[in-house]
């Protein structure tokens, strides 16, 4: 009996023994690599976050928007690290200012943020009861013009915005101007855009009834009456150029055509 009993209390001795060796093997080869990993990870990721902050924002190609106007419009923060930074979020923030075409987005580690912005250009201003703003090619708002510095530009006057189809009419118009080199030879032009069919332009106080389409043809011959009248020394109340092949020219007393 008793050797019997030896046995098992050395058998279960063991059991105990080799439980514990279990144990302590599972705390040395699962467990405590876990917790150095995880306390590893997490020291690397606050080394990260410290030494990869936006320290830097560097923007290129702002003519109109300022670089501080730049960066409070990215979000963008010293907080922000460069790499976790999306740059599809940051264009989804850019890009909702009018002024803001296109963006490209370099990062340059360890601190800089490289910024590529392609602006809208202000292409026309329009008359709204008053109050200029600046339009793009589009038609789009830019801004209103106040007191800041803007080069010379054709004004869409006569509440254009009642059709849509007017405004892109007119900016038609002021594309041909531009190319017909017009915006350097006048100091002020007008475009009357409320009614298409009686769409006008005001050129350094000469009425021009212009219609609308065929405008390279009809900047044309509004040229060649210019020199004309020019050379006659008319005073002339308007001239008509919305029909085909025919210019009207009305002088302050007569018609002549």
């Amino acid at each position: 009996m008793g050797s019997r009993h030896n046995r098992k209390y050395k058998k279960a001795k063991k059991n105990r023994s080799n439980h514990f060796i279990a144990n302590i093997k599972y705390v040395l080869f699962m467990v405590l690599p876990m917790i150095i990993f995880v306390v590893l990870t997490y020291f690397v990721a606050m080394h990260v976050k410290a030494s990869f902050q936006v320290q830097k924002l560097i923007s290129y190609g702002n003519a109109h928007l300022t670089d501080q106007e730049v960066r409070q419009l990215s979000g963008i923060t010293n907080k922000h690290n460069l790499i976790t930074l999306s740059s599809r979020k940051v264009f989804g923030k850019m890009i909702s200012s009018p002024w803001i075409r296109s963006l490209a987005i370099r990062k340059e580690f360890p601190n800089t943020l490289h910024m590529y912005v392609k602006e809208a250009e202000p292409f026309a201003l329009i008359d709204v009861k008053g109050r200029l703003f600046i339009v793009d090619d589009r038609g789009n708002m830019l801004q209103e013009l106040k007191e800041s510095p803007i080069p010379f530009l054709p004004i869409i006057s006569g509440d254009p915005f009642k059709k849509r189809e007017n405004i892109h009419e007119a900016l038609h118009l002021v594309k041909t101007i531009k190319e017909k080199g017009l915006l350097y030879e006048k100091e002020h032009i007008e475009i009357i855009a409320d009614d298409l069919s009686e769409m006008a332009l005001n050129m350094d106080g000469m009425l021009v009834k212009i219609g609308t389409g065929d405008y390279d043809n009809k900047l044309y011959r509004l040229g060649e009456l210019e020199a004309e009248i020019s050379k006659r020394k008319l005073h002339v109340d308007y001239i008509d150029l919305r029909f085909a092949n025919r210019a009207i020219v009305k002088p302050v007393r007569e018609v002549i055509q």
